[in-house]
């Protein structure tokens, strides 16, 4: 491989690592696309959710032929029992047009994404490891893959290997996260006839439904599950804290055969066949976990800068942005012939005056009031007792309504540990909640 130097290398080929090469590319760098996968999303079998915005906004006038399953019309959040669950929705028409959201299978849409960086000029190198950066005092200046003399140089390294980044450990930036900072998910991949998904879940066409759940699901541990519909598969999940995995000595794929037991989950994949499963580590720290973004010859982005929203599941969305950001901070470096931390950081003042940033330190208290927390009581104790004071609300059984008032209170209120404990709760929450 020729030690040719190129304005800017490129790690990773996901959402943030294909946004920054597509940016760059387009505005006339020149830019290497580098992969350890055998493609773009070989490495990555998520089953998730992308946003409209975000594609739009980096792919103006080729967004509406990313390869999406479904647009999403309805999302659900269940807060589950042992054999229930208390649900809230919102389906709404106006999310066909334009789209809000689509669910997507990411082995289809990296390949795709990726495509776009190439047609626009970046240099595609797969199947290739970057081992690590390559510095001159201070400065990065290439990188140093697994192929014999395959050493790249650049006047930028933007750097979107992932959770377990390892080009930001050897930077210093990114340590190794602690268990309470990420969570595992494990997901299938379930296929099932699309005219069944139709039926089941009340769709048309190519509309579609994103259900997210909480409770008795994660056996008294801090987690979230999700069930979304593609076009002729479902994706089932479910992300559980590792601290709380290792402390349980539970295995995550006895948590998954868990959430398919229950009534909820259970009709709704009933005949399916698994065609997939996969674990991957998702950043769960929030804003305070989030490391320096730049520095001399060098940004990082995505799910390696714990670029986040694990409140509202969002992901794909900050990537996606944070490649643009960084992307245009290089650009605006080449200009200048400075790709200095001073240039550089410009990357840093852009994610700060954005949307990232925002939510991300509105949130910044979650982590802390989870990890502090009892999960049992919000995991386990709080949602059966929610489930029981619904279902005595609207059992008729001749009691009166009032009774079953002060019966509903007192469920919540036994599993809170008295009036106090429930007040102080609500309390914290709130306040975490809102920075």
């Amino acid at each position: 491989m020729a030690q040719e130097k190129f304005d800017a290398i490129v790690v990773g080929a996901g959402p943030a690592g294909s946004a920054a090469a597509y940016t760059m590319a387009k505005a006339g760098l020149s830019v290497v696309l580098l992969e350890r996968g055998e493609f773009p999303g070989a490495k990555n079998l998520f089953g998730g959710v992308l946003y409209r915005k975000q594609l739009e906004d980096i792919l103006p006038d080729k967004w509406k032929k990313a390869p999406v399953e479904r647009r999403i019309v309805e999302q659900r959040i269940w807060l589950m029992g042992e054999e229930s669950a208390v649900t809230l929705s919102h389906r709404n028409e106006a999310f066909k047009e334009p789209p809000n959201c689509w669910t997507a299978l990411r082995v289809k849409f990296d390949q795709w994404f990726a495509d776009q960086a190439v047609e626009a000029g970046a240099l595609p190198i797969y199947s290739t490891v970057a081992t690590e950066l390559i510095t001159e005092g201070d400065r990065v200046i290439g990188v140093r893959t697994d192929r014999e003399d395959g050493d790249l140089y650049a006047d930028a390294v933007i750097i979107a290997d992932g959770v377990n980044s390892l080009l930001g450990k050897s930077l210093g930036i990114h340590r190794e996260w602690r268990p309470d900072e990420v969570s595992l998910a494990v997901k299938e991949v379930i296929a099932l006839p699309r005219e069944k998904i139709e039926d089941r879940f009340n769709l048309e066409k190519d509309e579609g439904v994103t259900i997210e759940f909480m409770g008795k699901t994660s056996l008294g541990m801090a987690g979230l599950g999700f069930l979304y519909t593609n076009k002729d598969t479902l994706s089932l999940g479910i992300g559980i804290m590792v601290n709380h995995l290792k402390k349980n000595k539970i295995k995550p794929y006895e948590i998954l055969d868990h959430v398919k037991k229950h009534p909820m989950i259970r009709r709704l994949i009933e005949g399916g066949e698994v065609k997939e499963y996969s674990g991957h580590l998702i950043p769960e720290g929030g804003w305070n976990s989030v490391p320096q973004l730049s520095g001399n010859g060098w940004c990082i982005t995505g799910d390696a800068a714990q670029l986040v929203n694990f409140v509202h599941r969002e992901g794909s969305n900050l990537a996606m942005m944070s490649g643009k950001y960084a992307a245009e901070a290089v650009i605006e470096a080449k200009k200048r012939g400075d790709f200095s931390r001073e240039t550089l950081s410009l990357y840093d003042e852009k994610v700060r005056q954005s949307f990232i940033r925002k939510d991300l330190v509105k949130y910044k208290g979650m982590h802390e009031f989870l990890m502090e927390e009892d999960p049992d009581l919000l995991f386990n104790r709080l949602p059966q007792a929610a489930n029981q004071a619904f279902y005595e609300l609207f059992l008729v059984d001749g009691v009166p309504k009032g009774e079953k008032q002060k019966k509903m209170f007192q469920y919540l209120k036994e599993a809170a540990g008295g009036v106090w404990g429930l007040a102080r709760l609500g309390i914290k929450g709130w306040r975490a909640m809102n920075g």
